[in-house]
């Protein structure tokens, strides 16, 4: 005889029942297979309890073989009551009194013998006895009633009463039901035992049985031996950097081990010390969420409906998710394990420690490889950017020593020389003449950004571009051997068919690879959707362009107001030194810019949203790259528009005095200050950048802080309740499927304007690693603090963002040529200084004359020219043309084409240069480090080494010592480890 507690909660016995697994269910795409724990009857998970012996017995114990064949385990697999896998030798009844604590009162009333008491005194005993192991219970407990077994999991639903909570309470009753049949175990908590008094709360746990056979459906890894590698040394500079170091308890929180894809057939393999602890809790979520994922829940419209995700979009259920493993701010008590959220917290989430490196590993660890892979670039991303903050801060180092020295500051600052240069008004009929010197101030801030180290830093971000990728392939391929994902496969998640597509799908099709009946939907049905979304993107880029255009018209309408005002003030009159019209103008309309981007970004990313999933994607992956694309290229249009517009159009095409060129006929075109339109660019990127990284902190900070207070606010309405781990969980914000691909869209944006526009703002590295430095703790402190722990799930790369980097990399070559060369005034100067400076002892003496062309006033149009006489009859304007008494007045000189084709040149040989430094540094740093390439066949070798001892042993045990044929299958195995071997030295 043989007794169970089945997953209802129930006792059932049996005489001879074999224990074991089956798949229910096709396993196809559209109709997911799920495996089913128990006996032959089918009706749940049959767990064992104790035999006559006092052993626990059921499928892989003692070596009795279930429906799947499956061998013992010497750690004593399958249905163990008690943590690390021991039982202890009591009688069976003490099993019953055990049991009894994971079930509701109604439950737990069979179990106890109504003869023996009266019904009203044992009623009155159960609700105390209840009460008093609730209140006894520690509020961070992560187990079940019973202290034994642990919550992997967490669903949530309030019980409402509209018209279809009859169809959704079916819908749940279907689904636990289904949970309960593929082994994993299930412990309600009534809505009265909540803290609003409305929510139930389904607690889930994954049974050793469970977790053994989904590590092995998921290919999860687990040790086999300690590894003999060592880590990497310490080198001496590794010694300097100590204070950024953490404890190795905390960067290494385990040792390195040997695996192996796990095997339920193989668990004497693997080092099973502990059944409780040997599965990580990310690796049980994962387990757990991927069950929940394939769980069917009924039949609707003819089709098997199934997936957690489809039961959320429904409000079927309100929320899914894994449990923290306590508070952040303490340890956790016995007998909760390790409190891994608290270690985060305090090594890694916390201000203070704003300079330390990040526990990886333990990042890993609790949240997963896609998050884990995510600080890691951040956190090499930063590190990087302290090398060009360094170079950027020392060429704005330069141009603060050599601003006072600056031959071109010196001359429009002189009195005797810019101050007798007359200049053509900025705007029609309002704006006055005005002097050179006016803009003294500006021209020299201009020289801070505007210098001869402008080149050399342009050319430095593009070699540091070429370093930045090039050592991040390698640091990747360094992250897939410590973390295990050398044979990484894409996740079944990511692959697997979302429950939107299968319900639009009225075609199925044969798939070629499974040959299984799937989801189909022809190309002709979702072409209009393809072309209503490129339309609704190209409608928003261009309501960009349109609100960029806005902006000039504002900045053209507004400088003449401002020109006016101050001419007119003469209380203004000291302002005018630094807060020229021009810089005034260019600062309102930077800011007027940012407040529309911020506005266009809100309402775009919803809508993004929205014709992603009208285009209905098959499986989530596609669904994600769809979204990046329509996100990356309107962001990018968004972000960058005006940047472009200043860098490459501003000034380039005003014309000149008397033949201006108009905007809609009506505002004549923006012109660039006398030291060039580079000041202007330099003030619209810092305005942009640090108002994004500003807005974004506070907006990643202060959001999901006060969304979670003032749910507990609405929610703490009986304070004397038990407010339980899973309920404080539940008053967390939700991370969300997109969070992590909204934290690469921000990285990646930031990445733009610290390559694409550098030349202009050597600071943009310095403001970036500011940025990250705070960036990476704010992440770090949501994560832990103000969410909801995610479910674990595997990546090995950053995926598509990778090739965005690249191809930005490769335009911001381009870009900073062309700022270089069209919007600094680094080449003209250098034209001027070979070819047309006459003074031998200061060559750039003379260049503020020779840059303005002179136009005569009596040549304005009458409805152009300022009102009122003047006692000069000329006036300059920045452009190289000929003066009003050559023949061939107005028209460009010989100059204006000399410096045009330096700058063609320059942008030619820049390009070049850069790009076959990038191929020759591209060519010369391998993708995977050689040391890594070792490690890789090192424990390759090592892993097929273990498993031929391994199985030489089993084959020693089933031929026995003395056989005849334990030396032919002793050749065959050695000669088999051989040919590995070889494989893995050739590969």
């Amino acid at each position: 005889m043989r007794t169970w507690l089945t997953g209802g909660g129930s006792i059932r016995t049996a005489c001879g029942d074999r224990g074991g697994f089956r798949l229910e269910g096709s396993g196809s795409p559209g109709e997911p297979g799920f495996l089913v724990v128990g006996g032959s009857g089918g009706k749940g998970r049959a767990k064992p309890v104790e035999n006559g012996a006092g052993r626990p017995t059921g499928p892989g114990v003692g070596g009795s073989r279930g429906e799947t064949g499956g061998r013992g385990s010497r750690a004593g697999t399958g249905g163990s009551l008690s943590r690390g896998g021991k039982i202890a030798n009591k009688v069976i009844d003490y099993s019953f009194q055990m049991s009894e604590q994971s079930l509701s009162s109604r439950e737990t009333s069979f179990l106890i013998n109504e003869e023996t008491m009266p019904a009203k005194r044992y009623n009155l005993f159960l609700r105390r006895r209840l009460m008093f192991q609730k209140n006894q219970q520690s509020k961070d407990s992560i187990f079940f009633r019973d202290g034994i077994r642990q919550i992997d999991f967490v669903l949530s639903y309030v019980d409402d009463i509209k018209k279809d909570s009859e169809l959704k309470a079916e819908r749940r009753k279907e689904f636990e039901n289904n949970l309960r049949k593929t082994g994993l175990e299930l412990e309600i908590e009534d809505k009265r035992d909540s803290e609003d008094g409305r929510t139930y709360f389904v607690k889930i746990h994954a049974p050793w049985e469970v977790l053994v056979t989904y590590a092995e459906v998921l290919g999860i890894k687990m040790p086999i031996k300690e590894s003999d590698i060592p880590r990497p040394k310490h080198t001496p500079i590794s010694y300097v950097l100590g204070p950024v170091r953490l404890p190795q308890n905390v960067k290494y929180p385990h040792p390195e081990y040997f695996t192996a894809q796990f095997s339920r057939h193989r668990q004497e393999l693997f080092l099973i010390e502990d059944q409780a602890t040997f599965f990580p809790s990310s690796s049980r979520n994962r387990i757990v969420y991927y069950i929940l994922s394939r769980c069917p829940f009924g039949i609707e419209d003819g089709k098997k409906r199934f997936g957690i995700e489809r039961l959320l979009t429904s409000n079927t259920y309100s929320s899914a998710y894994p449990l923290h493993d306590g508070q952040y701010w303490k340890p956790s008590e016995p007998p909760n394990p390790t409190n891994e959220r608290y270690i985060l917290h305090k090594n890694w989430a916390r201000f203070s420690y704003f300079y330390k490196e990040q526990p990886l590993d333990l990042i890993k660890n609790y949240y997963g490889e896609k998050i884990g892979i995510y600080f890691v670039f951040l956190g090499y991303y930063t590190e990087m950017l302290f090398f060009a903050a360094v170079v950027g801060l020392a060429c704005f180092i330069y141009g603060l020593l050599s601003m006072d020295h600056n031959t071109s500051s010196t001359e429009i600052c002189d009195p005797e020389i810019g101050g007798q240069m007359i200049m053509c008004p900025l705007c029609d009929q309002v704006c006055d003449y005005w002097r050179l010197n006016s803009t003294c101030l500006a021209s020299k801030f201009s020289h801070l950004f505007d210098n001869e180290s402008t080149v050399f830093f342009a050319i430095f971000m593009g070699i540091w571009v070429t370093l930045f990728l090039e050592f991040w392939k390698q640091r990747q391929a360094r992250l897939e051997y410590e973390w295990d994902l050398v044979d990484f496969e894409e996740e079944q998640q990511q692959l697997q068919l979302r429950p939107e597509f299968e319900a639009m799908c009225k075609h199925r099709k044969l798939n070629a690879v499974t040959k299984e009946m799937e989801p189909y939907m022809p190309l002709y049905t979702r072409i209009p959707w393809y072309f209503f979304s490129g339309a609704t993107v190209t409608l928003w880029m261009s309501l960009v362009i349109a609100s960029m255009v806005a902006v000039i018209v504002y900045r053209l309408s507004v400088f003449a107001t401002f020109a006016s005002f101050m001419e007119s003030d003469a209380s203004l009159k000291q302002v005018k030194s630094f807060l020229t019209p021009q810089i005034a103008t260019s600062l309102t309309g930077s800011c007027l810019n940012f407040i529309v981007i911020l506005i266009l970004n809100f309402f775009y990313e919803r809508i993004s949203a929205w014709i992603t999933k009208m285009e209905i994607p098959r499986t989530y992956q596609e669904y994600e790259s769809s979204l990046t694309l329509k996100m990356f290229l309107f962001q990018f249009v968004n972000f960058y528009s005006a940047c472009f517009y200043v860098a490459f159009f501003k000034g380039k095409f005003v014309g000149y005095p008397g033949g201006y060129t108009y905007l809609f006929n009506e505002w004549r075109g923006e012109e660039c200050d006398p030291g060039g339109c580079l000041i202007e660019l330099t003030t619209q990127l810092t305005i942009i950048m640090t108002g994004k990284q500003i807005f974004g902190n506070i907006k990643e900070a202060i959001y999901p802080l006060a969304l979670n207070w003032w749910r507990r606010r609405k929610a703490r309405t009986n304070s004397e309740k038990l407010y339980s781990r899973w309920e404080q969980d539940h008053d967390l914000e939700s991370f969300g499927p997109l969070g992590l691909f909204y934290e690469y869209l921000e990285t990646v944006i930031q990445f733009g304007f610290v390559t694409l526009f550098v030349a202009s703002f050597p600071l943009a590295p310095l403001l970036a690693l500011i940025n990250n430095i705070v960036e990476i703790r704010v992440d770090a402190w949501k994560l832990t603090t103000q969410y909801r722990r995610t479910v674990a799930s595997k990546a090995h790369s950053i995926g598509v963002w990778q090739d965005i980097l690249y191809g930005m990399a490769v335009l911001s070559v381009a870009t900073n040529a062309f700022i270089v060369a069209f919007t600094s005034d680094i080449i003209p100067r250098l034209v001027y200084y070979y070819a047309y400076s006459t003074n031998t002892t200061q060559p750039m003496r003379g260049y503020v004359n020779n840059s303005l062309s002179v136009f005569l006033i009596a040549d304005f149009p009458n409805h152009t020219a300022p009102s009122g006489k003047r006692d000069f009859i000329t006036c300059r304007y920045r452009d190289y043309r000929h003066p009003p008494d050559d023949e061939n007045k107005y028209f460009h000189n010989m100059q204006f084409w000399h410096v045009l084709a330096a700058k063609m040149t320059f942008i030619i040989v820049m390009e070049h240069v850069v790009f076959l430094v990038k191929f020759l540094l591209a060519w010369m740093i391998p993708d995977v480090p050689k040391h890594v390439v070792e490690r890789i066949k090192r424990e390759k070798l090592m892993t097929i080494k273990i498993l031929h001892d391994f199985e030489l042993n089993k084959l020693k045990e089933n031929l026995g010592i003395n056989s005849d044929e334990l030396a032919k299958h002793v050749m065959i195995e050695e000669n088999k480890a051989q040919l590995a071997k070889s494989t893995v030295y050739s590969s």
